[in-house]
């Protein structure tokens, strides 16, 4: 195996994506995750998507790539004696359940650390281990709304919205795995696991830039403000003759310029109301009107030669469609084709970031439930075929 981490065993007892998105991550670059699911129906996330044909989930080949699936009951007691024998020999355990259920299955900290002392235990949860909250369900959706993003998306004169991903789960998982490599790193020091604690709400929180001392210093409390960053202008999306929209981001004052030349409208750089950034702030809508006057005469394409030909940073609104048809994105390959038995050529996202010594890549897509159970159970635990039916027979694996 190759990759940056393919000396690495992850054990992932989560389930749905907070969780599984930090395997994903560390899977991409070459660590060696061993999924346990329950024997029954795996993780819910074979069953998630809105799209769903031959009756699966489109969802799961993306985030169990790399994965190998084994069937496990954690609420057994066999089960639990499986987990501590994969965890002698693993480098990391995630899981993201609710804080304390590990403990009810005598496999929280303490007991595992005993287990192998170098063992870390990476835990994703919506408030986190410790404080008040901390036993209540949490899901990506709250957390998003506690750690603040969902206060400023969308317009201001509706509703808080929502991005059309799970990006609370996914940013709870980006700072698990963050932690995770941390952790590894500070043990080739120790010699010595540690717990990492990624809370869904704080790695929103984590985002939400100088929210809070504008609050407290100014009080200024960032409000829903739609396309637009408030007193940064010109950038936003503009309207195009064939009927698309480009963004233009053109807000420092050199590249202002640049826009008004190619715009032919060359005195707005000395017009009072547009000539440095503050006055454009303040004259944003003003401005972003006469900006569209002018793409709306222009289909997109020709629109987007001219900013490209002038320095200008402009870009298309991508679909999945765009995406897949992009030259740069191919050359790229930021977009990969992953054999699946159901689906044929499987196009997803391929890993990121890039490594120049060391890349990641995508190995497999999803596994089929308990693939792994044989090369798991057999070949890294050693047992042997009868123990293997026995565990069947019982419902544990």
């Amino acid at each position: 195996m190759t990759g940056a981490l393919s000396d690495i065993r992850v054990i992932e007892t989560g389930t749905l994506l907070a969780g599984p998105f930090c395997g994903q991550l560390l899977g991409d670059f070459g660590a060696e995750v061993i999924k346990l699911e329950d024997p029954g129906k795996g993780d819910p996330m074979r069953q998630w998507g809105r799209e769903k044909p031959h009756g699966q989930s489109l969802w799961w080949p993306v985030v169990a790539r790399n994965k190998k699936s084994a069937t496990c009951n954690l609420r057994s007691t066999a089960g639990q004696d499986l987990v501590r024998r994969l965890v002698a020999d693993a480098d990391v355990l995630l899981e993201n359940f609710r804080p304390g259920t590990l403990e009810r299955w005598g496999l929280g900290w303490e007991e595992l650390s005993a287990i192998n002392p170098r063992l870390i235990l990476v835990r994703v949860t919506g408030y986190g281990q410790t404080g008040p909250y901390a036993p209540r369900a949490g899901f990506g959706s709250i957390g998003e709304a506690m750690g603040g993003i969902r206060h400023v998306i969308g317009e201001p004169d509706r509703p808080p919205a929502r991005a059309g991903i799970s990006l609370g789960d996914s940013l709870a998982a980006t700072y698990a795995a963050y932690g995770t490599l941390a952790a590894l790193h500070a043990r080739e020091r120790t010699g010595r696991g540690q717990v990492v604690d990624s809370a869904i709400y704080e790695a929103v929180l984590a985002m939400m830039e100088s929210l809070l001392p504008e609050w407290a210093v100014a009080g200024y409390q960032r409000e829903r403000t739609g396309a637009i960053l408030p007193n940064v202008a010109p950038s936003n999306a503009y309207p195009t003759a064939d009927g698309s929209d480009v963004l233009i981001a053109a807000n420092q004052d050199t590249v202002f310029a640049r826009l008004c030349d190619v715009m032919g409208r060359p005195e707005l750089t000395t017009d009072a109301r547009y000539a440095t950034h503050g006055a454009r702030g303040a004259h944003q809508v003003e401005l972003d009107d006469l900006i569209s006057e002018w793409t709306r005469t222009r289909p997109a394409d020709k629109l987007l030669a001219e900013l490209h030909e002038a320095g200008v940073p402009a870009g298309g609104v991508y679909t999945a469609k765009d995406m897949l048809a992009d030259p740069h994105i191919a050359a790229r390959e930021a977009i990969v084709r992953v054999p699946h038995p159901d689906f044929g050529e499987l196009p997803m996202q391929n890993v990121a970031p890039r490594l120049s010594a060391d890349p990641g890549s995508v190995r497999w897509a999803g596994p089929s439930l308990g693939q792994h159970n044989d090369e798991v159970y057999g070949g890294l635990l050693g047992l042997s075929d009868d123990e293997r039916a026995e565990l069947r027979a019982q419902g544990v694996i």
